[in-house]
């Protein structure tokens, strides 16, 4: 595994991660992700629970230093990230205490049999789809595009574009949101 650059986590550091540096994000992730997974291994139960609370703390830490402005500190964002970790993680443990799962004898509805209602729903479906993806930047589009439309390998989808596979989480994250945020508002004028 290569070795990480050495950084000082200044203001300087702070100001590149809020100013999207990649750099800078990729270290970032690296750096935070391999001592994330370490902390949340010993909590959560499953490596999906894991991936999804780690990239969870990425969101709201990024998110936090953009709207701040970065933090009184910068020196102090290892404490930062840590502390919001252990928010996620108990909220988390919250949601899950109130999952209860379905009977095992639930039997889902039987897609086979559409009418010419759910037929014409689904292409309207579709089409509020092709409408969110059209309205994305060019490189989320095409992210979002190999890997669930086109079910492109992620290791290919990180040599083509240069990155490694934390980054390519930050960024795949970004993306659903955005095209999240795109889809619910075009559901709102529909």
């Amino acid at each position: 595994m290569a070795r990480l650059t050495r950084y000082e986590f200044d203001r300087d550091y702070v100001n590149r991660l809020v100013a999207e540096d990649p750099d800078t994000e990729r270290h970032f992730t690296r750096y935070f992700g391999d001592l994330l997974s370490l902390k949340l291994r010993s909590k959560l139960r499953s490596a999906a629970l894991i991936e999804d609370a780690k990239q969870e703390t990425f969101v709201r830490v990024l998110t936090t230093l953009k709207r701040k402005r970065g933090l009184a500190s910068a020196e102090s964002l290892g404490a930062f990230v840590n502390s919001v970790c252990n928010n996620v993680l108990f909220e988390f443990y919250r949601s899950g205490a109130r999952v209860t799962p379905l009977p095992e004898d639930h039997d889902e509805p039987d897609q086979r049999d559409q009418n010419a209602e759910s037929s014409l729903m689904a292409a309207e479906e579709r089409e509020r789809v092709r409408e969110a993806m059209g309205d994305l930047p060019q490189k989320e589009k095409d992210l979002l595009r190999w890997l669930f439309f086109e079910g492109r390998d992620k290791d290919d989808v990180c040599r083509e574009l240069n990155i490694d596979r934390n980054y390519l989480r930050v960024l795949l994250h970004r993306a659903k949101n955005r095209f999240r945020d795109r889809y619910t508002s075009s559901e709102e004028t529909h």
